[in-house]
């Protein structure tokens, strides 16, 4: 609470608000297709994805992944989900209602529902995620990324990198993004539930510029310690999902070891001890191997 104060916390908590941070910072992020805000333009929902054969609808003021409903194809009036289950016109509609009225977001607050393009996941996680998009979160104190994870989708989490829903968490090294530990549910876990894949297997590509990514989210905006989910896109690179001013401590299970060692390391140091961006990735990458 010292570094994250209430007046900063739409920065992050409103994910349109988010997004427009991140184009203004030049931060690369998933797609814009548009927005719902009011009862009366549900019913146009089909106007804003009638161009792109697959999408995300999120509550503007959601949390924990709940209210995230992600569609694989459809043809306007058939929507299938990442696990095949067919939707139709009338389901969208009945959820892109519960949204607006607050069903999913911080404090049952009134809602927009938020459109964005699937993210077209690089096919280096196609063995360790099952029909989900993974995740990297990555949690930034004071400009310095100083603990890293990979959530992995799983058959129970129904396609979401949500771990409190069933997804696997793995813990990544800050020195160079290999693997490190793997729990689910809070236990030790050495291949992914559905597919077989070892973790230690597991490689995260461009792990310099999910850093940089990371180290300039906290450019955006006051809040001094935030988590940034970044997802990999085949042909875009690392991408930012969303900021969350409030990252659960569960980064620490799926690293095998606790998270206050490395904040108090940063808060030891001399103001403006690393002015740069670059040094301040340099020094983690340094210290928290």
């Amino acid at each position: 609470m010292r570094y994250n104060h209430r007046v900063d916390y739409p920065d992050v908590d409103d994910k349109l608000r988010t997004k427009q941070l991140a184009i203004r910072h030049h931060v690369a992020t998933a797609e814009l297709l548009g927005s719902i805000e009011h009862q009366y333009q549900v019913k146009r929902f089909r106007e804003l994805v009638s161009s792109v054969p697959d999408f995300v609808i999120k509550p503007g003021h959601g949390s924990g992944g709940r209210g995230i409903l992600v569609i694989r194809h459809h043809d306007g009036e058939r929507f299938y989900k990442p696990n095949g289950e067919v939707c139709d016109y009338e389901f969208i509609y009945e959820h892109i209602s519960n949204i607006l009225s607050g069903l999913y977001s911080l404090g049952g607050q009134v809602d927009y529902a938020l459109f964005e393009r699937c993210i077209d996941f690089s096919d280096v996680y196609s063995h360790f995620s099952f029909q989900g998009v993974p995740d990297v979160r990555l949690i930034v104190f004071r400009g310095y990324p100083v603990m890293s994870m990979i959530r992995l989708a799983t058959r129970e989490s129904d396609g979401r990198a949500n771990l409190h829903q069933g997804a696997v968490g793995v813990g990544l090294r800050i020195r160079d993004g290999r693997p490190e530990f793997a729990a689910q549910h809070n236990r030790e876990i050495l291949r992914h539930p559905d597919t077989g894949a070892a973790f230690s297997d597991l490689e995260v590509p461009h792990w310099e510029e999910h850093l940089e990514l990371a180290a300039r989210c906290a450019e955006m905006t006051p809040l001094g310690y935030i988590g940034a989910d970044i997802a990999t896109d085949r042909k875009r690179g690392p991408l930012l999902l969303e900021l969350n001013a409030r990252p659960g401590l569960a980064i620490q299970i799926a690293n095998g070891q606790g998270l206050l060692s490395r904040l108090r390391l940063i808060e030891s140091l001399p103001a403006g001890m690393h002015p740069s961006r670059a040094e301040k990735i340099a020094f983690a990458r340094e210290h928290f191997v």
